[in-house]
């Protein structure tokens, strides 16, 4: 948008820094303040397009995931540039591929910081992904958007974690499982931090709500065998099973335990909501699987949204739309938002920016920057699959606060610098 009135002399004209310098001296009031945005734009215009770095994993055991995500941002890149950028610029998405390869993805983070130079990182998938590159983000001072659920902590001055934590989810579906199904329960996680700090999670949490774990398991990210898990469950009988299981190879539990009679209901804060596993597996392998998501393509109905029918007419084969796909397109507009406010691309402006309660409309309702922890106050919705498979909304949870980093670990961004994960 440019506010200078048609047939000016700066449309007229090519426009140059000393043209634009020379306007600011003419005037006063109104021609002076119409002379500034003629300044801020046309410089802006002439530092080129805004550099979006883009890392995630298009290909590898997380590409079920990564290229949803891939797809979002080229979505929300384009809808911004279709209604004119930000600032009077367009934006550009720098994308690499992290092959799923935790190495790769410090490589590539130092490529897109030093040498392309991006105005913001918007990178990860996994909790093991974001810590092999949070160092990196945190010494060069870059804004990284981490838009993925995960298992929460993280009070980083630089870092923006978009997605749902388990003050969205595990705090509301554990009391709902265990007053549906009852108090005893088996988890089993994926073996790296995301696991063990969920599974500490809910944990807390069942005891907060009468509940008990009588079971645990962590599985490693490469095996691809249940045998000896799935006989454990059976004998330990639980009243609900929570399932914290990632990537294409641990998703094979599924087919595994249908074929093996466990039919126990079950809980989640990830599956059928990134992996659609629910579509990927016949019914009823994930029959009675509870959720909590901040979006699944079978809720646009509900929350009025058309990001699905905007997704699919960009990417018409897509397989599905999930909840880190909405993450990833809220978290570029969040970042846009913060720069048009800023008035800059200037990283330390923005992220002051950023701090005031930015929000946008995302496919699930408002979504809003939690000064104090960075991370978004959103909707949440408890939803489940019935034996076909069926997706069923049970409940809906509106604007849900992040508070347990500032209420309990006091954490406040906005007025202290911090870089540490805390841990329940």
């Amino acid at each position: 948008m440019n506010d200078t009135p048609t047939g000016s002399t700066i449309l007229d004209r090519p426009i140059t820094r000393r043209r634009v310098l020379e306007r600011t001296a003419v005037g006063a009031g109104a021609l002076a303040l119409a002379s500034a945005i003629d300044v801020r734009y046309a410089l802006a215009q002439d530092e080129g397009p805004i550099k979006i770095g883009w890392l995630g994993d298009r290909t590898g055991d997380f590409s079920i995931v990564g290229v949803q995500k891939f797809n979002a941002a080229n979505l929300a890149v384009k809808e911004i540039n279709d209604r004119g950028g930000a600032l009077g610029r367009q934006l550009e998405l720098v994308a690499e591929d992290a092959q799923s390869d935790n190495r790769r993805y410090q490589e590539m983070v130092r490529k897109l910081i030093l040498q392309d130079k991006v105005d913001v990182l918007h990178a990860g998938f996994t909790s093991a992904s974001r810590e092999a590159i949070r160092p990196i983000v945190d010494q060069n001072k870059m804004l990284y958007f981490y838009n993925n659920q995960y298992e929460g902590g993280v009070c980083d001055s630089w870092v923006f974690p978009t997605g749902a934590v388990p003050d969205h989810q595990v705090v509301p579906f554990i009391p709902a499982v265990i007053e549906k199904f009852g108090p005893r329960i088996y988890t089993i996680a994926a073996d790296y931090n995301f696991g063990q700090l969920t599974a500490s999670w809910c944990r807390k949490v069942a005891e907060q709500n009468g509940g008990e774990i009588i079971g645990e398991e962590f599985i490693p990210l490469d095996v691809s065998q249940f045998s000896s898990t799935i006989t454990n469950i059976q004998q330990a009988a639980p009243d609900v099973l929570i399932v914290l299981l990632v990537g294409i190879k641990q998703s094979s539990f599924y087919e595994q335990k249908n074929s093996a009679g466990l039919t126990l209901p079950m809980a989640t804060t990830i599956n059928m909501g990134q992996g659609y596993e629910h579509k990927r597996f016949p019914p009823p392998a994930l029959a009675n699987m509870y959720v909590t998501v901040n979006f699944m393509e079978e809720l646009a109905e509900q929350t009025g949204t058309d990001f699905v029918t905007r997704f699919r007419a960009m990417v018409p084969d897509a397989e599905y739309v999930g909840m880190e796909a909405a993450a990833e397109w809220e978290g570029i507009n969040l970042h846009i938002a913060g720069v048009e406010k800023a008035g800059t691309t200037d990283k330390e402006e923005v992220r002051k920016a950023l701090e005031t309660g930015i929000s946008v409309e995302g496919p699930a309702g408002t979504v809003m920057i939690d000064p104090a922890t960075h991370h978004t106050v959103r909707n949440i919705y408890l939803v489940h699959a019935d034996d076909q498979h069926t997706i069923i909304l049970d409940q809906t949870f509106e604007a849900v606060r992040p508070d347990w980093l500032s209420l309990e670990k006091g954490c406040n961004l906005a007025v202290t610098p911090d870089n540490t994960q805390y841990e329940p």
